[in-house]
């Protein structure tokens, strides 16, 4: 059924919404003196509309956009929730790479497999790494999320979670509502106001997402073609270079000396460091080492395309994640070396202290929130090589005990 003209949608709506006020909202997630100088949730949508109009949404679409919206408590719960963040990287890696996810995986491959070269032709990003994307973020378009994407943004601009990185994406997603990308009944996503098969957030969309299947048509939700080839423009956009893997396992030599970070492909050669697959390295380019779990655990040799994929999300265990993932459904074998599941773990608590004591020592500069990303990955290594520790950036019971007696 053909839809309506704007023209016609705008008139019904703006009929439909004649004398129809906002539903009171709750102040249920700010401090007391932040709640009253807002005025509440309502006031504070309210007070979205002048940006909204500058950017060209009209009066009709923002108040259609939050008929009925209030905030949502669960949304709020879930910020403090990232499994990438606080889970052992195994536990994250391996259920990543499920028997049910690798056998449809394979399959949607198969199923999508033009659609998948010309994605790789165009765009230069490799197949396994958009399968990769695809797979993790809504296991192939299985379930992209049932929340109102206006609500969740909402929700999270109204408590500032990340400063007002949430409002403009609101805003953005008000553009998108006005510019007929999708209707609001089906504006659905995560909790974090991610949408669409591989989970763009707003800004994305307008930015890189594109017309794969070339029906004059942008749409991430239910056309594949458009899905993969937005992501492969997003990786393309944000720096990939064709021709240069993500990175590899690697064996590290005897005597191995940790302090070499970056080299090129040839100069981690003459060291040593072998491919675990047998395969030469290639022949131009470098990469960085990589120790997830530290020099207990399986190692890596990581290059700025492996970067590229923590700017779709900058977990290391999620961009692991997506390249294991990706090359397992491609043929490849699981990560060879085994994990040192048997050393104890980091508590809360105990993360939050240790980025405390690095903060204190002038190493560390982001919030001691117990999320061990690659700041605190850094920060850990600068401190063992200070101290004369091994310097593989693992956060572990040694180096805070470390931390305490260098107080």
């Amino acid at each position: 059924m053909q839809k309506p003209s704007r023209p016609a949608r705008r008139l019904v709506c703006a009929a439909l919404l004649l004398g129809l006020a906002l539903s009171p909202g709750r102040d249920w997630a700010l401090p007391p003196a932040q709640a009253q100088a807002q005025g509440g949730f309502q006031a504070f949508v309210q007070s979205l509309w002048p940006q909204a109009r500058a950017r060209g949404v009209s009066r009709a679409t923002f108040e259609a956009a939050f008929r009925g919206v209030e905030p949502d408590s669960k949304i709020v719960a879930l910020t403090r929730k990232q499994s990438e963040f606080v889970r052992p990287i195994w536990d994250y890696i391996e259920g990543s790479v499920s028997a049910q996810r690798l056998e449809r995986g394979r399959q949607m491959a198969a199923e999508w497999s033009r659609t998948l070269d010309m994605v790789e032709r165009t765009y230069g990003v490799p197949r396994s790494v958009v399968l990769g994307v695809w797979g993790m973020e809504t296991n192939f378009g299985s379930f992209t999320g049932s929340i109102y994407v206006i609500r969740a943004l909402a929700t999270l601009a109204y408590t500032r979670y990340r400063g007002d990185f949430f409002k403009d994406e609101l805003l953005t997603a008000l553009q998108i509502l006005e510019n007929d990308h999708i209707d609001r009944d089906k504006m659905l996503g995560s909790w974090a106001g991610a949408m669409g098969q591989t989970q763009f957030m707003p800004s994305s969309f307008m930015k890189f997402a594109v017309d794969g299947n070339r029906d004059g048509v942008r749409d991430i939700w239910t056309s594949v073609p458009d899905a993969l080839a937005s992501t492969a423009n997003y990786l393309r956009q944000q720096g990939w270079e064709p021709g240069l893997p993500w990175g590899f396992e690697v064996k590290l030599p005897k005597g191995f000396d940790y302090r070499n970070l970056r080299l090129g492909f040839s100069s981690w050669a003459a060291l040593g460091v072998r491919r675990m697959d047998g395969q030469p390295f290639p022949r131009s380019g470098e990469a960085a080492l990589f120790l997830p779990a530290g020099a207990d655990g399986p190692s890596f040799l990581v290059t700025d395309n492996y970067d590229v994929i923590k700017s779709y999300n900058s977990s290391d265990a999620y961009a692991m994640g997506v390249v294991h993932l990706g090359d397992r459904i491609m043929g490849a074998g699981p990560i060879r070396a085994a994990w040192p599941k048997d050393k104890p773990l980091l508590d809360k608590d105990q993360r939050e202290e240790l980025q405390k004591h690095l903060a204190g020592l002038g190493l560390y500069r982001g919030d001691a929130d117990g999320k061990l990303g690659s700041k605190t990955r850094e920060a850990v290594r600068n401190f063992q090589l200070a101290r004369g520790l091994v310097p593989d950036g693992y956060a572990d019971l040694a180096v805070l005990r470390e931390l305490r007696a260098a107080r």
